[in-house]
């Protein structure tokens, strides 16, 4: 008899499998109409000082660039990681969706918040255009009531400065990849590879010179892009354990299995160690990934239908 362990997952049909897939597909893309919906929303908008210094400096790193650090890059490196280590078609599926369901939420949460803060940008006078001569009360502080500027989104975006976006998506696309090699490398083997961290850290850094970049160009203060730093790689670290074990896991490198039926309450598995060689038949371990051995699903699948059959005619 195999072990048992409360936290294993109910065994479903391949139609089961099917149906789920498509159901967080579907939340994915209610997720991210969310995220453009919100972005033309006004929101709170917080008083500013007419002191405050003006700013106007063209983007070192615009939407489109950050549209491929953060979403093109890390499917196109997961897809290349993939060919040269597993080649599983079930792994990469796994790694895309659990990318853009941490881009998704991630955006999401940012616009929320940066509509209900309404923090203004630093370059917010150079955006607001205000009045000649115009002054702060003595008690207290102006209002978007003094500007003179006639474009509806570039003021709607003045005050769109906390969380920072570009900080908290280059994080979430970015740390999901670097959660991603570190689970590939078998990071926490405890054998200690230099090399290994330099690889799986170096998307982190990619997205920390995102973050600089924003309070280099007066798009945000830096209180805003380590907000959104934190802010996505948490998301991302939610979104990778949605579909990958733990980075301590022995069997970190591949993701959860698909549910299939079995009598069994736990699927067995194989331990294999990093040069591949097979270790003892053993049932689910805390934190690992239940594996069909020796057969592929569908011959487990196959060989649960015979089964029925033959019960039948029988």
């Amino acid at each position: 008899m195999l072990p048992t362990n409360k936290f294993s997952r109910t065994a479903e049909s391949p139609g089961d499998v099917t149906t789920k897939r498509i159901d967080n597909k579907r939340r994915v893309k209610l997720l991210k109409t969310l995220f453009f919906a919100l972005n033309n929303v006004h929101g709170f908008r917080r008083e500013f000082s007419v002191d405050d210094e003006t700013y106007a400096v063209k983007e070192r790193v615009p939407d489109v660039a950050l549209y491929f650090i953060a979403v093109v890059a890390p499917l196109v490196i997961q897809l290349a990681v993939n060919l040269i280590t597993i080649r599983s078609f079930w792994d990469y599926h796994n790694s895309a969706l659990g990318l853009i369901l941490g881009l998704v939420i991630t955006g999401a949460v940012t616009q929320f918040s940066k509509i209900t803060v309404g923090r203004p940008r630093p370059d917010l006078l150079s955006r607001c255009i205000p009045i000649p001569g115009s002054r702060d009360p003595t008690y207290g502080l102006s209002t978007d009531a003094i500007c003179t500027q006639t474009d509806g989104a570039i003021m709607i975006d003045g005050w769109r400065s906390f969380p920072s976006g570009h900080s908290s998506l280059s994080f979430a696309g970015l740390g999901f990849l670097s959660l991603y090699l570190a689970g590939k490398m078998h990071l926490f083997d405890t054998r200690g590879h230099a090399h290994k961290s330099w690889v799986s850290m170096t998307p982190l850094f990619g997205a920390t010179l995102v973050a600089i970049s924003r309070t280099m160009d007066y798009r945000h203060h830096w209180q805003d892009v380590i907000a959104g730093a934190i802010l996505g790689f948490a998301i991302a670290y939610f979104a990778y354990r949605q579909y990958f074990p733990s980075l301590a896991s022995p069997m970190s490198n591949r993701p959860y299995s698909p549910r299939v039926p079995r009598d069994d309450p736990v699927l067995p598995t194989t331990i294999q160690d990093r040069h591949g060689v097979e270790g003892e038949h053993v049932g689910l371990m805390d934190g690992g990934v239940p594996r069909p051995d020796p057969s592929p699903l569908e011959n487990i699948w196959r060989e649960e239908e015979s089964g029925r059959n033959n019960v039948e005619s029988a």
